[in-house]
């Protein structure tokens, strides 16, 4: 049976959701390594300590579980923290494999944190290192037209990329911007999008939905996500004066951290622009009840200036509600504009609004895209991915050792 060792230093695939540095990734390693484990792969998640109360291993899958092991104080920390840490973290790492004679046929490492141990252990253990980035800082700083991320992840990412056995990505597009913004070289650079948990995110009745949540006789714009300038609530904030005709609009915002830097910005726009009554935030919301949002939702908008994936936007076509996105990343690869959903190239509140009074204001067009939205992501499943990466595992093996025998597949 083939061991691989998953490296999420960030963050456990087991943290709530919603907060500052929780949001896709975690679900990502959480699905993905769970999956690997039902098609027969041992894996094992390393990540930092971050809550002095859990036990070092946590079993939350067939052949899945969680390696917690400190670095550095015990505790929530700033990812630029975390990086001095990371030797720390990677001898802790060592030591454990060694102290339970563990030994694993592949390194896989998710953000560019992790990437650094992954290629770290992946030397020291002679094994391929496979890698997912899942944001990267030179894309994330030309959305935001800003140096929102420090030139020295942007330097990281650019060794990883040159050192990595496999380079595992979630569009073309964001194949792309590792060739131009980073010298990959496209032969090491996978297209395997992720899946939807289809058992979870499920449509349920928007009537019932509404009044579980007490939005009935609300016209309900919901979006999710972390507090973060990336992701553009502000931009859908803005958008309100512009709906004004639609008075029964109830705009509903999930996600956290309450109270940090920028839910207190967004929260001085609602008060600027005086939108306050039509504007709730919900907090961070656990995501088995992520479904009844959706589907209280006559439109679910994904605002972001920058996705690789677009996990919310997926979740919500698997619940039956048509989305308003960016056409931004890989949002365009299974939003399809006037299929399911609407896409907006301008990321301007007239444009957002624009939409959004479309699909309020047009109910034929609403039912007809509703339609489509299940059956649009039902290929996205999480099997589908696992059985890839376990296929690339294998190619990226027999590559690196012609001799070797790789045990995956077979």
């Amino acid at each position: 049976m083939c061991r691989i060792a998953m490296i999420s230093a960030h963050g456990s695939p087991l943290a709530e959701l919603g907060g500052r540095e929780t949001g896709g990734m975690n679900v990502y390693v959480r699905e993905l390594s769970r999956e690997l484990g039902l098609q027969g792969m041992t894996v094992d998640v390393y990540t930092r300590l971050t809550d002095p109360t859990l036990p070092e291993v946590i079993e939350f899958g067939r052949n899945a579980r969680v390696i917690g092991l400190p670095a550095g104080d015990v505790g929530p920390m700033d990812k630029n923290q975390v990086f001095d840490r990371l030797p720390e973290l990677v001898g802790r790492v060592r030591r454990f494999a060694v102290e339970r004679d563990l030994h694993y046929k592949y390194v896989h490492s998710h953000y560019w944190l992790s990437g650094w141990v992954g290629k770290m252990l992946a030397h020291t253990w002679n094994v391929p290192h496979l890698t997912t980035f899942h944001t990267l800082a030179r894309v994330k700083n030309r959305a935001l037209d800003e140096s929102a991320e420090t030139e020295r992840r942007g330097e990281i990412e650019e060794r990883i990329v040159a050192q990595a056995d496999g380079i595992i990505v979630s569009s073309d597009h964001e194949r792309h911007s590792l060739v131009e913004l980073y010298s990959a070289r496209r032969e090491r650079i996978h297209v395997i999008p992720p899946g939807v948990d289809l058992s979870l995110f499920r449509p349920v009745d928007p009537s019932a939905a509404r009044a579980r949540l007490g939005l009935d006789g609300r016209d309900v714009v919901f979006a999710v996500g972390r507090m973060d300038p990336v992701k553009g609530f502000d931009v859908l904030i803005r958008a309100l004066p512009h709906l004004k005709r639609h008075r029964n609009l109830q705009l509903v915002l999930a996600g956290g951290p309450i109270g940090e830097r920028e839910h207190r910005r967004l929260t001085d726009l609602v008060g600027t622009l005086g939108v306050g009554d039509r504007v709730s935030f919900v907090g961070p919301v656990p995501q088995p009840d992520l479904p009844l949002y959706y589907s209280a939702a006559k439109v679910v908008v994904v605002p972001s200036h920058y996705e690789s994936f677009g996990f919310v936007a997926a979740e919500a076509l698997a619940c039956g509600t048509p989305v308003v996105a960016s056409r931004v990343g890989g949002l365009p690869t299974f939003v399809h504009d006037g299929i399911n959903g609407l896409l907006v190239s301008w990321r301007t509140p007239e444009a957002f609004a624009e939409r959004i009074s479309l699909l309020l204001s047009d109910w034929e067009l609403r039912s007809r895209l509703a339609a489509s939205a299940r059956s649009s992501v039902e290929r996205i499943g999480w099997s589908t991915a696992a059985a890839r990466t376990i296929e690339l595992y294998r190619q990226v093996g027999t590559a690196r050792e012609p001799a070797l025998v790789c045990c995956c597949g077979t």
